[in-house]
């Protein structure tokens, strides 16, 4: 099984969908638990970094490192 690298708001699709219908999640903080956030209805929450990692279909967007250092 291949590692993610997950970054801070990465924007990601999760294979399965969210109560509200929604599939894109926000990723708001990293760890061996990363806090999630729903792109449909702003509802967050908390899931192992292993179960998250099996449950992520695709990274949709990654911020540019360029402009965070501005």
């Amino acid at each position: 099984m291949e590692i993610i690298k997950f970054k801070l708001n990465d924007l990601i699709e999760l294979k399965k969908p969210h109560p509200c219908g929604s599939k894109q999640f926000k990723i708001l903080r990293i760890g061996s638990d990363v806090r999630i956030v729903c792109q449909g209805c702003g509802r967050d929450m908390v899931m192992d970094r292993i179960k998250l990692e099996k449950a992520t279909k695709t990274i949709l967007s990654t911020p540019d490192e360029s402009s965070e250092n501005q």
